[in-house]
């Protein structure tokens, strides 16, 4: 772990590498889970009034299920979660023709019609964030079935999840922020390196006097 301001991060966040490739995912982040995506109380009046503005974008059977449900489900300790229809998918959910599952809010916000882009969970995933005692706890939640075409575009192409999710890092936590995370987020990547070094000339090492000990062994053996 490493800290940033209030903030406490899983080494592994550093070093990942991981790049969306909603082509071939399909979005599947926003239709796959068991519940739907963490929100905050004051996220909450603005996904009401983005769902006033952009139901028409939606599907049936999400307005149904806000309808029904209401849009925003209250998950227990004051802490709340967006609706999800029955097979899974979040109600925001807008398909594109190629049937990529993508975020109506968000696509309203590059068109300059909404003036929010998405809820600041979405933003940053996959990295979720618990509050405790005023530190927040930052974790990288990898799963295989929503993450593994990410990583392996991010492995192809050398992107780390750090420089990936800038945009939604500094929009959570700010410029000054970014910059620090960035900085250690080198550090211990070159430390993951010089380790890493390391090992591989203590296991050549190793290899070199195992095969000298085993050549002065046949010597001794033939005299």
């Amino acid at each position: 772990m490493f800290l940033i301001q209030h903030t406490l991060l899983s080494d592994d966040i550093a070093h990942v590498r991981f790049a969306c490739d909603i082509s071939r995912c399909k979005g599947a982040c926003c239709v796959v889970g068991d519940a739907g995506a963490p929100v905050s109380k004051k996220e909450v009046i603005v996904l009401k009034k983005a769902y006033s503005q952009l139901k028409e974008r939606i599907s049936a059977e999400a307005r149904n299920t806000v309808s029904t449900k209401g849009l925003v489900q209250e998950s227990g300790d004051q802490k709340f979660e967006l609706t999800c229809v029955p097979s899974g998918e979040c109600v925001f959910v807008q398909y594109t023709d190629t049937g990529v599952a993508t975020c109506a809010i968000q696509n309203a916000f590059y068109e300059g019609k909404f003036g929010w882009e998405k809820p600041i969970s979405c933003h940053l995933y996959p990295l979720r964030i618990k509050k405790v005692g005023g530190i927040e706890w930052i974790n990288y939640e990898y799963i295989p079935t929503l993450c593994s075409v990410a990583c392996e575009r991010a492995e192809k192409e050398g992107i780390y999840l750090a420089d990936f999710l800038k945009k939604p890092l500094i929009r959570r936590y700010g410029e000054s922020w970014y910059k620090e995370f960035i900085a250690a987020c080198e550090h211990i990547r070159s430390m993951k390196e010089e380790y890493s070094k390391e090992a591989r000339n203590e296991l050549n090492s190793g290899e070199l006097t195992k095969k000298k000990y085993i050549g002065e062994a046949d010597k001794g053996t033939k005299t």
